[in-house]
């Protein structure tokens, strides 16, 4: 069987492993945790927790529990004391609390929502992601880096405060796995976070794994604003040591509609210029769009609606490029 292992956290990876959990593979995935957003960033400052955002979601997308048990890690208060908090980083939060270690918590929550596959957090060790600019501007945290959406500047350096070291059990998949998919998501506050933990990038140097990177559909203000599909690349090489094997990119037409919204945030569709920069690699091109218009109308007043996304790329398109890249 054999072994995938995604990177990432977040919507994009909740997309591409509700698609993968389908198929006989040995699934895991190593997950972000360096999110200080919204519900997540309120626990982690009030209650001194890691971050259950990303692993939520994770944990979600890989769970064959039945219905009931989905839609209540999914569920949001709208109102009260509880206002915009998410019932499973309440529940993650509460378990972290009685647990005697993280593990612990991941193999709860793991029975619990019966999950297919492997869970596992980059580093069980509390940081933040730190990012600066050509402007010099300097900006901790992933949600003031979300937040940070008027930035025109690219970023200089990235790095995390303090410095975090990694999972022994995510090195070890790192090592053990045929493939690594990495994305979609946003990059310097979902992907490099993971890859700037210590250990990480030396693992994926010395593994044998290949790589497949899924390129985002649109840029992101204040993290790739006006980035190419190779611009993109060529920061991960800067965190990794080396391009991945394959992209996946989206030729596909994205509704006027939804470009007109991200227009108006200076935001835009990834160019395609991998042939033209000279890229070896392989490129799978295809319509990987999920044309429905995600709503912007949150109920969580905690969570800036800008930086929510409302594109996404289609989980059955999406899944039937990667199985036929690696079978």
């Amino acid at each position: 069987m054999k072994k995938v292992t995604v990177i990432g956290g977040g919507t994009g990876t909740f997309v591409v492993l509700s698609g993968l959990k389908q198929f006989a593979y040995d699934l895991g995935v190593i997950v972000t945790m360096m999110d200080s957003g919204g519900s997540t960033g309120r626990l982690r400052d009030q209650l001194g927790v890691l971050p259950p955002g990303d692993l939520r979601q994770c944990l979600v997308a890989l769970s064959e529990a039945p219905l009931l048990w989905r839609k209540l890690f999914l569920y949001r208060f709208k109102s009260g004391d509880l206002e915009g908090h998410n019932f499973g980083n309440i529940f993650l939060s509460a378990l972290e609390k009685v647990s005697s270690n993280y593990q612990e918590v991941i193999d709860t929550a793991i029975y619990v929502l019966k999950t297919k596959g492997k869970v596992i957090p980059v580093t069980f060790e509390k940081t933040h992601m730190c990012v600066k600019y050509e402007s010099g501007k300097m900006v901790k945290g992933e949600g003031e880096i979300d937040k940070n959406y008027e930035e025109k500047t690219r970023v200089r350096d990235a790095f995390l405060d303090p410095m975090a070291k990694a999972n022994p059990e995510a090195i070890e998949r790192i090592k053990d796995s045929d493939y690594i998919i990495v994305g979609p998501g946003d990059l310097y506050a979902t992907i490099i976070p993971i890859l700037l933990v210590s250990g990480i990038r030396e693992a994926i140097k010395k593994s044998k794994t290949k790589i497949i990177y899924i390129m985002n559909l649109m840029t992101k203000s204040g993290q790739t604003t006006n980035y190419t599909a190779f611009d993109h690349l060529a920061d991960l090489k800067r965190f990794t040591g080396e391009f991945p094997h394959c992209v996946i990119v989206n030729n596909g037409k994205i509704p006027d509609s939804i470009i007109d919204w991200y227009t108006v945030h200076h935001e835009h569709i990834v160019k395609d210029d991998l042939a033209e920069k000279g890229y070896t690699g392989t490129v799978i091109h295809g319509d990987f769009v999920d044309s429905k218009l995600y709503s912007q109308s949150h109920e969580d007043k905690y969570v800036d609606p800008r930086v929510r996304s409302i594109l996404r790329h289609d989980s059955e398109k999406l899944v039937q490029a990667i199985r036929n890249l690696i079978g």
